[in-house]
């Protein structure tokens, strides 16, 4: 007798044993591309490399050497403390053995008094450990407290355990040695990328003088290395690819024990060169780390030196009538080496790029403000210079902003009553933001930059516009308001609408951080992907997010009292976790919630929303570009007669969505 076969809906079961648990360094290898880069294993190295250049950091090493081995492995050795290799009073497991297996492990989470490292680039303690998970093979030796030892890994396991010897004679006292082979299944190329790896290198070296950095190549029997005695001021100098208008502006701050905003010795050292031509030199670095996308303490390079020129262009009545100056007009020409030391740095992904942390912004303006001016006052012909620079660019970029503006002629409709409109004509700076009721509108009109950032306050929800035909939009007041603000009509995505009107590069909404508030985005987002798709394809849509939280934090340790804020209940729990782990009680930091932005004073607006140097600002894309089948998952879920299909989505998707009760 036949068998039945089994129905698929068997095979496709979803119950408890359907649900995997990833232990271990098992999520690295899964999915490696959250946790580094998989173009090339440059960036595992820097794992390696950062820990030995925190130690030098710290003040207990004064050699780097790196090698690249004739058999494709490459070795890290320092001088350092040592990693400990006692076994964890907690764990039961020898600690440099729990540093290269397990995530978040590691010696620099204790950032309070008598931490192992006050100030590193290593935040998260995930480093090694992915690159141990990464490599086919990885050798440790530890030297320290009269001993050696080692251990070998693959693949993220022990294979050799730790094995620890007296020093003899002639061995060096203290040190890390760590050599690794990176899996070459794990990334597009196994080649290590030579100008990359140099260029890291010798940053390592101008960051930190009076420390060695050597790099051996085995296979081409070369042996560079770098001292920089002179610091930022060499290195910027041996760099600029242009002679610079005004000697070269150096400086460092560093908050002291009786700062009241920072902990002791956070601050920056930089160095700043203003040339008229070439490509700029543009380089930053927190604790050692570069962060080649730049980030918060950049933001406070470009605000201390902007106001800085401005004040000293006040000062002496520089500026010609009618020009107003911008912080690009300042910035636009500089070039720059800047080193932030950040107690607690908060870094936008894994592998560091950008810093987050929007204390830095305040912190290296700070620093850098006072120090120009008293250095400009001091030279006021190099002051002259740079304010003719500034000034040039700033009605370089004004005339451009009045031919866009005769471009668009007469004829332009009458802006809406209710828009607060910008000062500037400058499209590509400009901002405005569909801000969801009147309440928020006033606070957001309060907390704006009156220069570029427009306000257009909408009442109740906005019309599900999925479904209504382009002639009948102008109905709606909303829609209507929404389409003349922006200067552009509405659109299919095969036409090829005038965009020439437009009078804002950023189109932002900005609604509550609550359910209400993400309908109100799902609507309009449905507007401009069904009635201005171009200016998605343009990337000029965008979403603000505010936070739902706000946690004041007392002092704790170097740090001082601050507030801090959440995006959701995700962000809320991480931050109360660290402040845990800061030896802050939960219940001693005072949670606040917001029910709307409404609730949101101007200045709070400014910060956490608004400004561009700490706001989250998300570009609106279409995934993959793929314009159909997101077509096809619109109609689902905001067409009127797809009731069966959304009822179908939520079956299949149901357990994906947070709700917020």
């Amino acid at each position: 007798m036949a068998t039945k076969p089994a129905s698929s809906s068997a095979n496709n079961e979803y119950s408890e044993g359907s649900i995997r648990v990833l232990k271990g360094l098992e999520p690295v290898k899964q999915r490696p591309g959250m946790y580094t880069r998989t173009d090339n294993p440059l960036h595992i190295f820097q794992e390696v490399l950062d820990n030995a250049a925190d130690e030098a950091l710290a003040g207990f090493g004064k050699k780097i050497k790196v090698t690249l081995h004739a058999d494709a492995s490459v070795s890290v050795e320092d001088d350092g403390r040592g990693i400990p290799f006692g076994l964890h009073p907690e764990e039961g497991a020898p600690v440099v053995e729990l540093v290269f297996t397990r995530l978040h492990a590691g010696g620099k989470f204790d950032k309070g008094k008598g931490g192992a490292y006050s100030f590193s680039g290593g935040l998260h303690g995930v480093g090694v450990s992915v690159t141990n998970a990464l490599s086919k093979r990885m050798e440790v030796a530890t030297h320290r407290e009269g001993k050696v030892a080692k251990l070998t890994f693959s693949g993220g396991d022990v294979i050799e355990p730790l094995v620890a010897r007296a020093l003899e004679s002639g061995e060096r006292k203290q040190g890390t040695t760590v050599r690794m082979w990176p899996d070459a299944a794990y990334f597009e190329s196994a080649a290590m990328p030579m100008g990359e790896l140099t260029h890291l290198l010798r940053s390592k070296a101008v960051l930190m003088p009076g420390v060695t950095v050597t790099l051996i190549n085995e296979k081409t029997r070369e042996t560079q290395s770098w001292q920089y005695k002179g610091g930022l001021r060499d290195y910027l100098a041996q760099t600029l690819t242009a002679d610079p208008v005004i000697p070269l502006f150096e400086g460092d701050g560093y908050a002291d024990r009786h700062n009241e905003n920072f902990a002791e010795g956070e601050g920056a050292a930089w160095c700043v060169a203003f040339t008229e031509e070439g490509h700029p030199v543009r380089e930053s670095y927190v604790n050692l780390i570069p962060t080649t996308a730049g980030g918060t303490h950049e933001s406070g390079l470009r605000d201390g030196l902007f106001q800085a020129v401005k004040s000293f262009i006040e000062l002496h009545s520089l500026l010609p009538k009618g020009v107003k100056l911008m912080p690009e007009d300042v910035f636009a020409r500089a070039s720059y080496v800047l080193s932030a030391k950040v107690l607690d740095p908060q870094f936008q992904g894994q592998i560091k790029e950008r810093l987050n942390s929007r204390d830095a912004v305040r912190l290296v303006s700070s620093f850098v403000r006072p120090s120009l001016e008293l250095w400009l006052n001091g030279n006021v012909d190099f002051g002259r210079k740079l304010a003719e620079l500034a000034i040039k660019a700033a009605q370089t970029r004004q005339r451009a902003g009045q031919k866009v503006e005769k471009k668009k002629g007469s004829g332009v409709a009458v802006l809406p009553g209710k828009l607060t409109d910008c000062e500037s004509r400058d499209v590509a700076y400009n901002e405005v933001f569909l801000v969801e009721g009147d309440s928020a509108g006033g606070s957001a009109k309060m907390g704006r930059d009156k220069e570029n950032q427009a306000i257009l306050p909408l009442r109740g929800k906005v019309l599900n516009t999925w479904e209504v035909e382009r002639d009948r939009l102008f109905a709606n007041t909303e829609v209507h308001d929404i389409s003349v603000a922006i200067g552009v009509d509405p659109h299919g995505p095969n036409d090829s609408p005038d965009l020439s009107g437009l009078r804002y590069g950023k189109v932002c909404i900005l609604s509550d951080a609550d359910v209400d508030g993400s309908h109100i985005q799902v609507l309009l987002l449905t507007l401009f992907f069904r009635h201005f798709p171009k200016l998605i394809e343009a990337g000029n849509i965008y979403v603000a997010r505010p936070p739902l939280f706000r946690v004041d934090i007392p002092a704790r340790g170097k740090k001082p009292a601050a507030k801090v804020y959440a995006l959701d209940e995700a962000e809320l729990e991480a931050i109360l976790d660290k402040c845990a782990k800061d030896g802050v009680a939960r219940e001693k930091c005072q949670i606040s919630r917001f029910k709307g932005l409404g609730e949101m004073n101007a200045e709070q607006l400014w910060e956490t929303t608004l400004n561009p140097d700490t706001r989250r600002l998300l570009p609106v894309r279409v995934a993959d570009l793929d314009f159909l089948s997101t077509e096809n998952l619109m109609t689902k879920l905001m067409g009127k007669g797809e009731a069966a299909a959304r009822r179908e989505l939520m079956e299949v998707h149901g357990d994906e969505v947070v709700v917020d009760i």
